[in-house]
């Protein structure tokens, strides 16, 4: 496994950057596009005489109803992906799991796509330079749905100074503007409107 593992060290430095050229017109976010990844890993494995050997497999399919109310297919698929170092017969095995869904036959396709594009990026630890994990709105959401769920199920927020009850929208505003749960006469205070 040592000469598999060197030329694997140099595809990985090459690869250790892939931009976010991709656009999501509808969710309004950037991302690594499939191509991008495959490209720039497929260049370097056959720079270093690596081949690559994918197979998928559908490891989910079901179908689900989207938000607007039309139903999709869900796919989740699981791929295997066999390095293979062509000068001293080397393997590894790398693997997978993504999600697609559509309303017609492309959820395989897009679950393939993922699975492919997050293994690369995984096992040979290529940065799109950003934390994936951080999703201000999305945790903000989970905040004021924990924040809103008390010990006794009676869902009050309480301002964190005086203890006057707010709602969720005044403490998302506070949260925003002054890091924590503030009532509206409180958050003017801080601002010196009082």
């Amino acid at each position: 496994m040592k000469q598999i593992a060197g030329k694997l060290v140099k595809v990985m430095e090459a690869c250790s950057t892939i931009k976010k050229n991709g656009i999501n017109d509808f969710h309004h976010y950037k991302y690594a596009t499939s191509a991008d990844v495959l490209e720039k890993v497929n260049a370097s494995l056959v720079k270093h005489n690596i081949a690559s050997i994918v197979l998928p497999e559908v490891i989910a399919n079901s179908d689900v109803m989207n938000n607007k109310g039309n139903i999709e297919h869900l796919v989740i698929v699981k791929v295997n992906i066999t390095l293979i170092d062509t000068d001293s017969g080397e393997q590894i095995e790398l693997s997978g799991i993504g999600s697609g869904q559509d309303s017609g036959d492309k959820a395989v396709m897009k679950a393939q796509t993922a699975a492919i594009k997050y293994a690369y990026m995984l096992s040979l630890a290529i940065s799109t330079n950003d934390d994936p994990e951080a999703d201000r709105k999305t945790d903000e959401g989970m905040y004021v749905t924990d924040m809103e769920k008390s010990p006794s199920g009676s869902g009050n927020l309480i301002c964190s100074d005086c203890g006057t009850k707010i709602t969720a929208g005044i403490m998302k505003v506070s949260m925003n503007r002054f890091g924590r749960q503030l009532c509206i006469n409180c958050q003017k205070k801080l601002q010196g409107v009082a």
